[in-house]
């Protein structure tokens, strides 16, 4: 018999429509399970007694007939987003004690659709890291082999949804923060088009790459969750006036006919492990069975996007995390007394050294002496990239690529800085960090496992086509269960 924490949100949604079983009883069963689990380190706040309280209201609604899309449904928020009158803080230790006098957009979306949250979840400091073991709190374990990483930022996200200690979770990406965890604890991720969500409330990072997007059990729960997270928000710029699609409608099994690109940039990667690239040779295959064309396509210039995402991302890190001063909010170490000592003092000992690191790098690159040699460098480059991409999707449908070339390293490689996690890193980043700068969506979907951990492949589409990213991943989602 399936326990009500295993249920995905499809199945948890119509059972709570149906009465077959209570919110009370899905959270509390929700809390037990993240009760049971917590040397994985993936919750960095418990909401227990507010979750029970939203789950108590969710019972009277349905009760009443008045039950809204998700009433009564149990998520895992991570500590990026703001959340009115609960601890957000990025897990930075300069946030420590920052409690949101507003919401994010994004979850607001959802409270508004009927869904409650059961705390928040870690995170790499401020989303700088794929490893999650840059938090203040301390790393996260991988649920499959608790010695090593579970990926970042979104490792929190991940390992809960893996373990079932959330119905489904937020995640956020600038690079690879939602596709890479997916991945590495077998999961689907879903990053969405840079626009398609409001990045209101969500603690900023990089501002051109920020996007926040759902980690979940089945592709279905990824399309239900961002037809209720997205949508226009004036009170983000860059967030699309588009109509959001019912995803939920986009969910086929029938390719034939698509056509599914690869990339030839990618073929024979060195470092990719053999098993990585039968599981993906096998997916391409799996989609020409089915009637889909299979269609070669290059993008030479996805070879400098870890390099771009390095200059640009460091860039606007530093100018974003440039508010963190302590006079306004959050951490605040007076030093000697003199302004310049407390800023001092207070970024010093508030940020840790991923973050310090990496504001030195973006200061310096936007340098007037270096500005040109590397910020607007890298704007051109990327907007070359963008073309590239928007090329490619005149030729195919899709684009499918792996997500992380092999079994993740272990927490203390990561710590002892070992070369292997360099290697891996530079690796993930080639795979992944393309899509983040053309800003198109994409899927992460289980596809094998290396050495008994998961790993998983991505499909990307031309951007705001989320429905055909929904598609290809659902389909292929039912290929690799054999239901064809």
């Amino acid at each position: 018999m399936t326990e009500l924490h295993e249920l995905s949100l499809k199945e948890t949604v119509d059972g709570l429509q149906s009465k077959k079983f209570s919110s009370v009883e899905v959270t509390d069963a929700y809390i037990k399970q993240i009760e049971n689990n917590r040397d994985l380190n993936a919750y960095v706040l418990e909401t227990f007694d507010q979750a029970r309280e939203s789950a108590k209201a969710a019972d009277k609604n349905i009760a009443a007939g008045n039950a809204r899309p998700l009433e009564g449904v149990p998520l895992g928020i991570k500590d990026l987003y703001c959340t009115k009158g609960v601890r957000t803080t990025a897990c930075s230790n300069i946030l420590r004690n920052f409690v949101p006098p507003y919401e994010s957009t994004i979850t607001q979306n959802l409270w508004n659709a009927g869904a409650l949250m059961l705390g928040k979840l870690n995170m790499d400091e401020f989303a700088m890291g794929g490893t999650n073991t840059t938090s203040c709190f301390g790393p996260v374990k991988n649920p499959w082999d608790k010695t090593r990483i579970p990926g970042g930022s979104s490792g929190g996200s991940a390992a809960a949804t893996a373990m079932d200690m959330a119905c489904a979770t937020l995640g956020s990406e600038t690079g690879d923060s939602i596709r890479t965890p997916a991945s590495m604890c077998g999961v689907v991720g879903m990053k969405p088009s840079y626009g398609r969500c409001s990045r209101y409330g969500m603690i900023s990072y990089s501002s051109s790459l920020d996007q926040g997007g759902p980690i979940t059990k089945t592709v279905a729960d990824a399309a239900i969750m961002l037809k209720y997270m997205a949508g226009y928000d004036h009170k983000d710029s860059v967030c699309a006036d588009l109509p959001v699609p019912d995803y939920e409608a986009s969910l086929k099994k029938d390719v034939k006919g698509m056509r599914v690109g690869y990339i030839r940039e990618f073929n024979e990667l060195g470092g990719v492990h053999e098993d990585v690239y039968k599981g993906y040779r096998d997916c391409l295959n799996a989609f020409k069975a089915e009637g889909a064309d299979v269609v070669e396509v290059s993008i030479p210039h996805v070879i400098f996007a870890g390099q771009i995402y390095a200059v640009l991302a460091n860039c606007e890190a530093a100018s974003n995390l440039a508010r963190y001063d302590g006079v306004r909010y959050g951490l605040r170490v007076d030093g000697d007394g003199s302004l310049d000592d407390m800023y001092l003092e207070t970024r010093g000992k508030g940020f840790g050294w991923q973050i310090k690191r990496r504001l030195v790098i973006g200061s310096y690159m936007l340098s007037a002496e270096q500005y040109d040699t590397y910020f607007k460098q890298a704007q051109r480059i990327r907007r070359l990239l963008f073309n590239e991409f928007a090329e490619a999707y005149n030729q195919v449908d899709v684009i499918m690529a792996p997500i992380t070339p092999d079994a993740p390293c272990t927490i203390e490689q990561v710590l002892n800085g070992a070369d292997v996690v360099s290697r891996q890193g530079c690796l993930i980043d080639l795979l992944t960090m393309p899509m983040a700068m053309a800003g198109v969506p994409g899927i992460a979907v289980p596809a094998g496992s290396v050495d008994g951990m998961p790993f998983g492949i991505q499909l990307c589409a031309k951007r705001f086509d989320e429905e055909t990213v929904f598609h290809a991943g659902y389909a292929l989602e039912q290929m690799l269960k054999g239901d064809k």
